[in-house]
């Protein structure tokens, strides 16, 4: 009885500390937005929830943690354009686990973010290349939505949300992207030659308009000043003529000689000039004096 004692004393604390160990492995806690995919003996049995819970020991065992909070999955896609144009299309999927089916996701794929990347490249593929580089740009969230609604139907199958898809750029090759810009520079630099033309059109005309404005005004003043000296010469005649009933070709004569001499005059103490009288007769006035007179008459005609 003395050596057994000891044994069974050691016995019972082995035993009691396996069965505390099993206790403390029956019970485990899981985090919030998170469940956990429970079998028994290998078969799956339930989803834990958040917080406290209890599983037998040996025979159940915990074997995955679903993730319920969106993850997001970046995809960049390389192809071609219906123009012949290589592109990268980055798409962004934002997806979740469905709470009720999270076991599906454990059980129906091996690897969640490859399988949503084949479905993507799919998709991209298969939309992109029907529409040209500048229709690409365009139609963003037309690929957008194709995408998500595609890996939606699909994804749920497997317990997988997809909430959203975005096609975040669209980067053609560098050579592409310069010659995009040489366009459009050259594009603008039409636009501007196109309106300075029309503006030096514009001025142009107003130019001509305005020019021509002013040599028919010129022309109205010559012919109202000439029309000034004919009336005047004609008053001064009449007047003389009147107060001395000299011929009027006289009286004439008399004035032109008379603004012939005031001409050279003024002519010989103008400030600055420099004259040199040619040999000349004051009988050549008679040709001046006809010239006037014709003028005299045009004037007279105009005037009635």
């Amino acid at each position: 009885m003395d050596y057994q004692t000891p044994f069974t004393i050691i016995g019972g604390i082995v035993a009691l500390i396996f069965v505390l160990s099993m206790f403390k492995s029956s019970f485990f806690v899981v985090h919030q937005q998170t469940k956990e995919v429970v079998e028994r003996l290998g078969k799956f049995h339930h989803l834990a929830n958040p917080g406290l819970n209890f599983k037998w020991p040996i025979i159940d065992k915990r074997v995955w943690k679903v993730e319920l909070r969106v993850q997001q999955l970046i995809v960049t896609v390389e192809t071609k354009t219906k123009d012949n144009v290589f592109v990268k299309v980055p798409v962004a999927v934002q997806y979740r686990a469905i709470p009720d089916r999270a076991a599906d996701t454990y059980y129906q794929l091996t690897d969640d973010q490859k399988q949503l990347t084949s479905y993507v490249l799919d998709v991209v593929r298969a939309k992109v290349p029907t529409l040209a580089l500048d229709e690409v740009f365009e139609k963003k969230d037309d690929i957008a939505a194709a995408v998500k609604e595609h890996l939606d139907d699909t994804m749920k199958n497997f317990g997988w949300e997809v909430l959203s898809a975005l096609v975040t750029d669209v980067d053609p090759a560098e050579n592409v992207k310069a010659a995009m810009n040489e366009i459009q520079a050259q594009s603008r630099l039409q636009v501007a030659a196109q309106a300075k033309g029309e503006a030096n059109k514009i001025l142009t005309v107003k130019n001509a308009e305005a020019e021509a404005e002013s040599k028919r005004l010129q022309g109205e003043g010559i012919a109202n000043q000439r029309k000034a000296i004919v009336e005047g010469l004609r008053e001064s005649v009449k007047q003389f003529q009147e107060a001395t009933g000299v011929n009027a070709g006289d009286v004439l004569r008399l004035v032109l000689m008379t603004q012939y001499f005031d001409t050279m005059k003024e002519i010989g103490v103008a400030s600055g000039s420099k004259v040199i009288l040619m040999p000349h007769t004051p009988a050549g006035m008679a040709d001046i004096s006809d010239q006037l007179t014709k003028s005299i008459i045009t004037g007279e005609e105009a005037s009635g």
